[in-house]
């Protein structure tokens, strides 16, 4: 990877490999990109929506952060491709934070100006998902190594579980 984040800044880029048996790859795409959806299985999910400004769509999403801690916002644009490499099928999907009048920052929430994600999907070869996640945030202000070594050690997994669950019923709600 490129330098864009420096080695002294103290943050961590996630990789994240990771299978969802019984989750085709469309399926974990829908499932990832329905933002309603979320709402129903993502506990941390405080606000989330997509509006259009200029012409482009953008992602509100405050996150539940544990008390006594501020809650985190974020504002980005992301794009979904279904793509074809050698025969394969791979979904990808790519996000950023982005800085827009219309979304100001709101008294009491951290905003995360500086967040990037890829998340590539594809068939297990069975009945699954193989999935790669590339991640980072600046999540600003003070955050204890306790709450760092949570999301890295319990919250990822919690999170590849939710989504397995989240896929196994999305059909029942849609």
């Amino acid at each position: 990877l490129p330098v864009l984040f420096p080695q002294q800044s103290g943050l961590y880029e996630y990789k994240i490999f990771g299978g969802l048996a019984d989750c085709p790859p469309k399926l974990c795409a829908d499932v990832y990109m329905d933002l309603d959806f979320r709402k129903q299985w993502d506990q941390y999910v405080k606000e989330l929506y997509e509006k259009t400004y200029d012409g482009e769509k953008v992602i509100y999403w405050e996150v539940k952060y544990p008390f006594p801690l501020s809650n985190r916002d974020y504002v980005y644009i992301r794009e979904c491709r279904e793509m074809d490499v050698d025969g394969r099928k791979i979904w990808v999907v790519l996000a950023r934070s982005v800085s827009i009048p219309q979304c100001p920052e709101k008294p009491g929430i951290i905003r995360v100006k500086s967040y990037k994600q890829s998340l590539a999907i594809e068939s297990d070869g069975k009945t699954g998902s193989k999935v790669y996640m590339y991640y980072f945030d600046n999540p600003g202000g003070m955050i204890p190594s306790w709450l760092v070594n949570w999301a890295a050690k319990s919250g990822v997994p919690t999170f590849l579980k939710d989504m397995q669950k989240a896929c196994c019923n999305y059909s029942k709600s849609t």
